[in-house]
């Protein structure tokens, strides 16, 4: 009998201490942070934001599923004076050679989002070097520019993914405020979602091919504006040295109290 009472005890205990943890994980980042750490000490992570006291953003547009609004997109950003990012499918770029042009000639970065628009965490190394180096070639045969910034498609990534396109000369970009453009959900929804959830740092994720796109970036825009932030492109706010990358995706600045 005694050692049925003690081993309810025990049960007793160690629900209450799983309990302070998950409580604790939930509540505090630092200590998640930790256990994250322990977890998965060596797992890496892509730019989804950058840590500035600047009131600068980036805005980004994957294009790879048709063209019907990206002409209007750049009169726009033109309109507000703003340079933005494009990342481009090899298959898109096979198919607009002349709007991947305009997009160079109107000063905005082109980045690239692979050549089939696969599951790239699936896929070998070599496998992945192919993907990044043909649309590289293509949009370097194009514009005299070889791409330095990679989206991965679907947002999909491991290690070896992140250490092929670093070793490719690629940094890998996220987003932070996801527009969910591609819902279709109509133009305030985007607004409200954007503007509401943008901070310092922030790299916002749109579609040049997004239903209402051409609605609902100038009120974001306007908005944004008027709230004091500069729109810049990417390859604007992020860090090209000396940095490093939280477990939340955040870049920040190394120092001598920080290990890469």
């Amino acid at each position: 009998m005694r050692l049925i009472v003690i081993s309810k005890k025990s049960v007793i205990i160690a629900i209450i201490i799983f309990t302070i943890i998950l409580l604790s994980l939930l509540l505090f980042k630092d200590i998640s942070y930790k256990v994250l750490e322990t977890i998965a000490p060596n797992k890496l992570v892509p730019i989804y934001c950058v840590d500035t006291e600047e009131k600068k953003i980036a805005i980004s547009f994957d294009a790879a599923w048709g063209d019907r609004y990206t002409q209007g997109i750049l009169d726009i950003l033109d309109k507000y004076n703003i340079k933005s990012t494009f990342f481009l499918v090899g298959f898109w770029v096979d198919r607009y050679p002349d709007m991947v042009r305009e997009i160079n000639k109107r000063g905005h970065d082109i980045g690239n989002h692979s050549s089939t628009h696969p599951h790239m965490s699936k896929l070998s190394k070599e496998q992945i070097v192919k993907e990044l180096n043909q649309t590289g070639d293509k949009i370097n045969n194009l514009t005299g520019e070889k791409p330095y910034l990679f989206r991965p498609p679907f947002g999909d990534y491991n290690n070896n993914l992140i250490k092929t396109a670093k070793e490719c000369g690629y940094y890998t970009i996220q987003w932070d405020v996801d527009s969910l453009d591609w819902k279709e959900l109509g133009v305030e929804p985007v607004v409200d979602r954007v503007t509401r959830n943008v901070k310092n740092g922030s790299i916002v994720l749109f579609h040049n091919n997004a239903k209402y796109i051409l609605d609902f970036l100038p009120l974001i825009i306007e908005k944004l504006q008027k709230e004091g932030y500069q729109i810049v492109p990417i390859s604007e706010i992020i860090m090209k040295d000396n940095y490093y990358i939280d477990h939340t995706g955040k870049q920040k600045k190394l120092d001598n109290n920080n290990k890469e």
